[in-house]
């Protein structure tokens, strides 16, 4: 038999307890007598409660320093990631004790990022939404548990009992049986909030309650159904429950607001070896998963009252009890790949974690491969929580900047080298979409038809239709709601390409178009690989 105990630096007198505990842990069979000289054990005075027990003390000194050390952590992320401009901000004890601004709002651009910059915050959406939610629990309103359809009557889920039974809670919690990121894909082709939610009912389904799968436009109907409740829209909620309560100033969950900021960070996607300014994501239709803009200063502030439990200005903004459950684990969302590893869990919004040390993190990343990268860690132990947001696709820099900064605050150094791992893993979400990336068109293809065997309408219950035209000597692909035309470029036989452009297709994605035809006649369907991932990317001709 094994067993640790955590042992402190600092020597205390031996005690019984420190015998005992030896003794249980050595076992029966041990040589060791009760009267051998026991290794002291450093215990607080008076001990915590088992559940919240923590063995690596923090001083005020090293809090100090770990926040001296941000000046240069955020100068050498700049300039070892390429990205035009970050920023920082760190809570501590209810006080804002740093916030400063790295680079430059737009790439080769001259305004500077401070920490009034207004940055897209992506998925950071989702946390700052789910205080939102609490305050409207704590009216009475609604409850995490009650049903959309107390709110949504049409609310559908493509299962009758299913659709009756899903609660707030359950998509704010990602354990509807929605499969991951679903709409996401309408969301692409200019499909708005309400047609997105529509068809929702369309799509594959996992087990309720049994299975977490991410997804925005899930978290998105939770919303809808809570503004519904309040007799308004989602952005004026929380306009009135959450940003005018903290004088978040520079918070908005239109996107509007955001592109009308003199002080904005411009988004920024990757362009080669370097980013590119882009300005073309709008989130607005899953605002309330992924279409906040703020800064550093206003989400310091946000951190700051979700430390205190929902308190700021001496008042009670956001009932504790919400947001007590909104922060606590409510279902799995990583099971652990071996017995001796900890299991990944989120609440209603957040993700909740535990350090090596044992403290509980509160967290949340956010990415938009358009232009967004932002990560903020809530250390409620100790009172600590800090935020960065950067304007850029995702780079693992807000990541490595909080992984480094609580390293320095709990050890007093960094473990590793955090944007050498982070960086790679968050960069693959900006890579090209498809499986004909970077391979060579066939030497030798097989001809295609002549253009009015493919010409025509293709009809989809989930995407709308797809249409192929002429145009300029070739053909073209529609797709969506006021979306371009794709150029469709021959491949093999009746497949084509075409070279998609979206948050989920990045610059250099190649998409198949592949037409089923019975020869000689049309072709009767057409299957487009971009929006197959659920098998509902197949189109056929009417008859």
């Amino acid at each position: 038999m094994s067993c640790f105990i955590p042992l402190c630096r600092i020597p205390l007198s031996r005690t019984a307890v420190a015998r005992a505990a030896l003794v249980v842990c050595l076992g029966a069979g041990s040589v060791v007598h009760a009267e051998t000289a026991l290794p002291a054990l450093g215990l607080p005075n008076p001990m915590p409660a088992p559940d919240r027990m923590v063995w690596l003390p923090v001083t005020q000194e090293r809090i100090e320093t770990a926040v001296a050390a941000l000046d240069a952590l955020g100068a050498s992320m700049l300039e070892r990631s390429d990205i035009p401009g970050l920023a920082i901000a760190v809570v501590h004890k209810g006080e804002t004790i740093y916030a400063r601004g790295f680079g430059k709002r737009a790439a080769n651009g001259d305004a500077d990022v401070d920490a009034d910059t207004v940055f897209l915050l992506a998925s950071l959406s989702k946390p700052v939404g789910a205080t939102v939610v609490a305050g409207q629990v704590g009216t009475g309103r609604i409850a995490w548990d009650t049903p959309l359809r107390a709110h949504l009557p049409r609310f559908d889920m493509g299962d009758p009992w299913v659709s009756a039974q899903v609660t707030i809670g359950d998509l704010y919690a990602h354990r509807s049986g929605l499969p991951d990121h679903a709409g996401d894909d309408l969301e692409d082709l200019g499909y708005d909030r309400k047609t997105v939610l529509e068809r929702l009912a369309l799509l594959p389904k996992h087990p309720f309650r049994a299975h977490y799968a991410y997804t925005n436009f899930g978290l998105t109907a939770a919303a809808e159904a809570v503004a519904a409740a309040s007799g308004t829209d989602w952005a004026s909620l929380s306009e009135e429950t959450l940003y005018a309560p903290l004088g978040m100033t520079s918070t908005s969950s239109r996107h509007a607001d955001y592109l009308a900021r003199d002080n904005r960070a411009s988004s920024h996607m990757i362009d080669g070896d370097g980013y590119a300014l882009t300005d073309l994501r709008q989130p607005d239709a899953q605002s309330p998963a992924g279409g906040v803009s703020s800064s550093v200063n206003d989400m310091a502030r946000w951190m700051a009252m979700v430390l205190a439990g929902g308190e700021a200005n001496g008042r009670q903004v956001v009932n504790a009890k919400a947001l007590l459950a909104a922060t606590s684990p409510q279902v799995i969302s990583g099971a652990p790949g071996t017995v001796d590893a900890r299991a990944g869990t989120y609440g209603f919004g957040f993700g909740v974690g535990v350090r090596p040390s044992g403290r509980v993190t509160i967290s949340h990343s956010g990415a938009f491969a358009l232009g967004a990268s932002t990560n903020f860690v809530l250390v409620p132990d100790l009172e600590l929580g800090i935020v960065v947001l950067t304007n850029a696709a995702p780079s693992g820099v807000p990541e490595a900047v909080t992984a480094s900064f609580l390293d320095r605050v709990e050890l007093g150094i960094e473990t590793r080298d955090w944007l050498a791992g982070y960086g790679p893993r968050l960069k693959a979400l900006s890579r090209p979409f498809g499986s004909l990336v970077g391979v060579q068109k066939p030497a030798d293809p097989a001809p295609a038809q002549q253009a009015e065997a493919y010409v025509g309408r293709y009809d989809n219950a989930y995407f709308g239709p797809a249409t192929v035209e002429e145009a300029d000597g070739g053909l073209v692909l529609r797709l969506g709601s006021g979306q371009a035309p794709l150029a469709m470029q021959h491949w093999d036989g009746d497949s084509f390409i075409v070279q998609p452009m979206s948050e989920n297709q990045p610059q250099g994605s190649v998409s198949r178009v592949d037409f089923s035809r019975t020869a000689p006649a049309s072709a009767a369907s057409v299957t487009i690989e971009h929006l197959d991932e659920n098998g509902l990317g197949t189109f056929e001709r009417p008859r």
